[in-house]
C-alpha cells in the first residue's frame, strides 16, 4: 500500500479500446486482457472507478452525420456505453471480482442509479465501480463524464487509456515527427488546442486540481506500472512545466 502512487483512480477507456482487430463491436480477447489488468491493480489495494465510451458501437457525432438530431444521437451513444460497461462487468465478475454498474440514466433492471455517496461507499468496500451512460445528458462526452465523476468521488487521478503512449503536439499516427510531452500543464494544453480530451473535461480538471495521465493501454502492465509510480505516458497537471 505504501508503494502506491494513487489510492483511488478513475480509469477512462474509449469504446475503441474494445475493438481489438474488429471493425465493430467487442473483441473478447481485448476484454479479457483489460479485465486481467484491472484486477492486478485492484489486488494492490487500489480503489477503481471506470468510465467507458461507446464509440465501438455508436458515436453521437457520427449519428448526427447520419441524420439523427444531436440529442437522439447522444442518447444512443449513452446506451452504447452501457453495453460496453455490461461486457466489462461480466468479464470482471467471471473472475470473482465484485463490481457495481452505476448508470447516469435510470435503467434499474440493468444498473443501479448513479448516486455519489453510494458510489463512494462501493469503493470503500473494495468493489470496482463502472460508471455508465456518461453524464446522462446530451452534448457532453464521456471524457467530461470521467472528469465530473473523478471530482465527485475524489479520485486521486484520471488515467486515460489510449492506443498511443501519451500526448503529442500532433497526431503521431499521421505525423512521424510529432513531439511527445512527458508533462504538460492545463493552460498549455488548452492553448495548443490538443484533442486528446475535450476542453470541458480539461477545464473541469484544472478548476478542481485533478491530474490526468494519458498512456498506452494496449501495452500490458502499463496500468500497474502507473499506480506503482512509474513515469509512463504524459501527465497533465496544474503546476508542471511543459516539456
Amino acid at each position: 500500500m505504501s508503494n502506491l502512487a494513487f489510492k483511488r483512480i478513475l480509469l477512462k477507456l474509449s469504446g475503441e479500446d474494445l475493438l481489438g482487430q474488429l471493425k465493430f463491436g467487442i473483441d473478447p480477447d481485448v476484454l479479457n486482457r483489460l479485465a486481467d489488468e484491472i484486477i492486478e491493480v485492484k489486488n494492490l489495494g487500489v480503489e477503481i472507478a471506470i468510465v467507458i465510451g461507446g464509440g465501438n458501437i455508436f458515436r453521437g457525432v457520427a449519428g448526427t452525420k447520419s441524420g439523427f438530431d444531436q440529442v437522439t444521437g447522444d442518447q444512443m451513444g449513452m446506451l452504447a456505453t452501457l453495453i460496453n460497461s455490461l461486457a466489462l462487468q461480466n468479464a470482471l465478475e467471471k473472475r470473482n471480482v465484485q463490481t457495481r454498474l452505476l448508470s447516469a440514466i435510470r435503467i434499474e433492471e440493468i444498473a443501479e442509479p448513479y448516486i455519489r455517496r453510494r458510489a463512494i461507499r462501493h469503493l470503500e468496500k473494495g468493489r470496482i465501480i463502472i460508471l455508465g451512460a456518461g453524464t446522462g445528458h446530451p452534448y457532453f462526452t464521456t471524457d467530461t463524464a470521467a472528469a465530473l465523476r473523478a471530482i465527485e468521488i475524489k479520485a486521486d487521478v484520471i488515467l486515460k487509456g489510449t492506443r498511443v503512449d501519451g500526448i503529442y503536439d500532433s497526431d503521431p499516427e499521421k505525423n512521424k515527427n510529432a513531439v511527445k510531452f512527458t508533462e504538460i500543464n492545463y493552460l498549455d494544453f488548452l492553448k495548443m488546442n490538443l484533442r486528446v480530451m475535450d476542453l470541458t473535461a480539461i477545464t473541469l480538471c484544472q478548476e478542481n486540481k485533478v491530474p490526468i495521465v494519458v498512456f498506452n493501454m494496449n501495452v500490458y502492465g502499463n496500468l500497474k506500472r502507473l499506480v506503482l509510480g512509474e513515469k509512463i505516458g504524459t501527465r497533465v497537471d496544474l503546476e508542471v512545466i511543459t516539456h
